[in-house]
């Protein structure tokens, strides 16, 4: 795609793929393939040099920012050639090596890039700030396209996973990995974002203008279950003041034509050994420090505990104030989102009993309907029907009881 097709993807263009006459400008470069190295430094890991001499094993270097160092033959690596910075599959990189992967990321982010192919995987650096490429043209732009007619991005992921799912009617798996503050959460959300988007429309929405009205209601249920999760699940790290301790493992369900149905969330391996000890730089679960604030003091009495943190040993260890989080706000959508909870729990046991009623009164009609029949040794055309629909209709409570 170049700059007249990649205009689709709005503002979020430059932030995806880089321009063509960037592209020309590094084609016509010069480039000498047997003496342009990477070179180890004890501070950037590794720099650009240009091999001046060699002898016993040892290569003299110069390196770009104009120092002269001699290392061992082993210490250098060969560069690919201009063509191949800021390449979006890494694979397809003529020397495939740590200096290389590492100085292709470095100048993607360094243009806000911050998704790179690997092969099958996409690589993210994350930015740590807002950047406009889940807007919903950028959602528009990789419906329905290949992986290698994009640029690099969770959407083209997500999309192809999707498109497969319904090619070849199989579960489609989306593994998002990484350590700790690397944006798992965020991609997440975006993959949800993707499919709540595309598979709300079904198939007629390839025809249809996509936008922020069409992603359904599916990442809107999944993030407002969100404040209850982090608070007890989540706590500060050294990397990350808001760090998931658990797995997360969600289920998106799809008809049969590609619409969505439903959603589940599973929940896995929880830190629990945080709830007792943490370093001196973290602190336990959320949920401690919400209580503690005394926003709702009806929840402290009823815990009979006090408002001091310092009076529990186990979640005063480390710290106890988070700058860049709020207790007592995050309290207060814990609990909103837990009445929240309660009322949809309670709709949906009236909404079961109602079905439980209806079942148990069709199942006594139809057991009347049995009677009579008998009694009446055998039965008409049109009673047979009448008795068909009957049991339809308890088979149809029956399941949806169960779902």
């Amino acid at each position: 795609m170049g700059d007249g097709e990649m205009s689709i993807f709005g503002e979020a263009a430059q932030f995806l793929r880089k321009s063509d006459k960037e592209r020309l400008e590094a084609q016509s470069k010069p480039f000498d393939a047997k003496n342009t190295v990477f070179v180890d430094d004890a501070k950037e890991l590794y720099v650009k040099g240009l091999v001046t001499a060699r002898e016993d094993g040892k290569v003299t270097v110069k390196t770009d920012d104009g120092r002269t160092v001699t290392v061992k033959d082993s210490q250098i690596y060969p560069q690919n050639p201009p063509k191949y910075d800021k390449i979006e599959d890494m694979a397809m990189m003529t020397h495939l090596n740590e200096a290389s992967v590492l100085y292709n990321l470095k100048e993607r982010y360094a243009a806000w890039m911050i998704y790179t192919y690997s092969g099958l995987f996409c690589a993210t650096v994350n930015p740590y700030k807002w950047l406009p490429v889940y807007n919903p043209e950028v959602v528009a732009g990789y419906r329905g396209k290949k992986r290698m007619e994009t640029p690099p991005h969770i959407f083209s992921l997500s999309d192809n996973a999707y498109q497969a799912m319904l090619t070849d009617r199989e579960n489609q798996s989306v593994l998002i990995t990484g350590e700790s503050g690397a944006g798992k959460t965020v991609n997440t959300k975006r993959v949800i974002q993707y499919f709540a988007t595309i598979a709300a429309l079904g198939d007629a929405g390839k025809k249809k203008e996509l936008s922020n009205s069409l992603q359904g209601n599916l990442e809107d249920q999944i993030i407002q279950a969100n404040p209850l999760l982090e608070a007890f699940g989540n706590a500060k790290t050294v990397r990350n003041d808001n760090s998931s301790r658990f797995g997360k493992f969600i289920r998106i369900h799809f008809g049969t034509t590609g619409k969505l149905s439903s959603a589940d969330i599973e929940t896995y391996l929880l830190e629990k050994s945080r709830v007792t000890f943490q370093l001196s730089a973290e602190r336990s679960y959320h949920i401690f420090y919400q209580i503690l604030t005394n926003k709702k003091p009806e929840l402290v009495e009823m815990l009979l505990v006090t408002t001091n943190p310092y009076d529990f040993p186990s979640i005063s260890q480390g710290e106890i104030v988070v700058k860049s989080i709020n207790d007592e706000d995050e309290l207060m959508a814990t609990d909103a989102r837990i009445e929240e909870l309660e009322e949809e729990i309670e709709a949906e046991r009236a909404a079961r009993a109602k079905v439980e009623k209806q079942r148990a009164d069709l199942s006594r009609e139809l057991e009347e309907i049995s009677e009579r029949l008998e009694e009446a040794g055998g039965a008409t055309s049109a009673q047979i029907e009448m008795n068909k629909k009957r049991e339809a209709e308890f088979q149809k409570l029956r399941r949806d009881l169960e779902e």
